[in-house]
């Protein structure tokens, strides 16, 4: 019994020892493991960050702070941060400088007895009321007053009928002048009676310059001054041979009443003729004149329009179209009225000098006066083609190499070493 009883308690110890380096083991094993999968994952990298410094780095496997604390900063990095910080500090401490207003614009009332201006047509007499309206707003003496239907023209009569309204609008604008612009929108089949005809056919052609005779001959009615304004080019090709074609009937039929045709044509296209967005404005600079869908036209646009107009319009005015003297700037505005064109007896003339009369220039005989070389009847270059000769460059041409003096032939040279 002793002796069974002194062999369990000698083995006792032992199996508890065992155990215990055991769980070491497997405690160091998983430990190993681990550390051997970070390594691992560390190498596992491609060529790409191998050479480029690792662009898709993997975060680490543990995440507990207390053993893999957070790593501080490198030095250059911190400095930028707190440049950022002070950079931000700074501007918020910045004192902030008041915006200065801007100017109010000028406002100059019209006088009560200022002449009016009515404009009527589509929407380009709607850019041109717009820009003439900016030339004349320093200008006490004249009002512009736009009439204008964006959509209508002298086709469709039945949507908008101009020869039936006009003679309200002048009714109750009372104008001085009027002025016309219409006929981008008559591209167009026109109604006639039952039938309708096609556009640019000789019944339409025909149709539409009767048209146009009637509403300028209704413009006159009063005998007023009436400017009718050509249509400018566009950016189809075909719409701009159409207003060729129309602004040579406006010519003719405003002619025919007494009234007269602006052209506008020459200041939207560049020097071929062709159409242009961008061109120079009253002022000579490079601007965007035309809108993206090459119809409408820009502010500047609508201001370099105007222009054409404005001449005639201070002309015919004459002193209404004077600028108000208590507007500040007033007087560094250029007087735009024209004057009539001095006659020509007021002109002094120079007459001009005749090649074949040297006299008139006090001399006796013309420039180079020397008898012709006589020629036989032969040029250089039959010359060269026949005999091969090349004829010898006059004296003090760039290719004369003749010299002056016989050069002088050094024999038997003497050569030193």
């Amino acid at each position: 019994m002793m002796s069974k009883r002194r062999g369990h308690q000698s083995r006792t110890p032992f199996g508890i020892a065992t155990i215990c380096i055991a769980a070491m083991a497997m405690v160091v094993a998983s430990l190993f493991a681990s550390f051997a999968e970070a390594q691992e994952r560390v190498q596992r990298r491609t060529l790409f960050q191998m050479l480029f410094g690792g662009l898709a780095r993997e975060r680490p496997i543990y995440e507990d702070r207390d053993y893999f604390p957070e790593q501080p900063r490198p030095k250059r990095q911190r400095q930028q941060q707190q440049q950022r910080q002070k950079g931000q500090g700074q501007q918020k401490q910045k004192p902030k400088i008041a915006d200065t207003p801007a100017p109010a614009p000028v406002v100059v009332e019209k006088a009560p007895d200022a002449k009016k201006v009515l404009v009527v047509g589509d929407f380009m007499a709607g850019s041109l009321g717009d820009g003439l309206k900016t030339a004349f707003e320093m200008t006490p003496g004249i009002a512009i007053e736009t009439r204008a239907n964006g959509s209508s023209g002298l086709v469709r009569e039945d949507y908008f009928n101009w020869p039936g309204t006009l003679p309200g609008y002048v009714s109750e604008v009372k104008p001085s002048v009027i002025i016309v612009s219409l006929g981008a929108n008559d591209r167009q089949q026109m109604q006639m009676g039952d039938v309708k005809e096609r556009f640019r056919s000789d019944l339409w052609t025909e149709e539409y310059r009767k048209r146009v005779n009637a509403l300028a001959a209704l413009a006159r009615k009063e005998k007023l001054p009436v400017l009718w304004v050509g249509m400018p080019p566009f950016q189809s090709a075909a719409m701009t041979a159409d207003m060729v074609t129309f602004n040579g009937i406006y010519r003719e039929e405003i002619e025919k009443v007494g009234g007269q045709f602006v052209d506008i044509w020459d200041g939207f296209v560049d020097e071929g003729g062709k159409f242009v967005l961008t061109g120079s404005d009253i002022n000579g600079q490079q601007v965007r004149l035309r809108g993206a869908d090459g119809v409408n036209l820009t502010k500047a646009g609508k201001r370099k329009l105007a222009f054409y107009v404005e001449k005639d319009i201070r002309r015919l005015l004459g002193d209404a179209a004077a600028t108000d003297k208590n507007v500040p700037g007033a007087n560094e505005l250029k007087d735009l009225v024209v004057t009539a064109p001095l006659g020509n007896e007021d002109i002094v003339k120079t007459q001009p000098i005749g090649v074949t009369d040297p006299a008139l220039d006090g001399a006796a005989s013309l420039l180079g006066n020397a008898a012709p070389d006589k020629g036989n009847g032969k040029s250089p270059r039959d010359l060269l083609v026949d005999k091969g000769d090349v004829a010898a460059a006059p004296a003090g041409r760039v290719d004369d190499f003749r010299l002056s003096k016989p050069s002088t032939v050094i024999s038997n040279p003497v050569i030193r070493n």
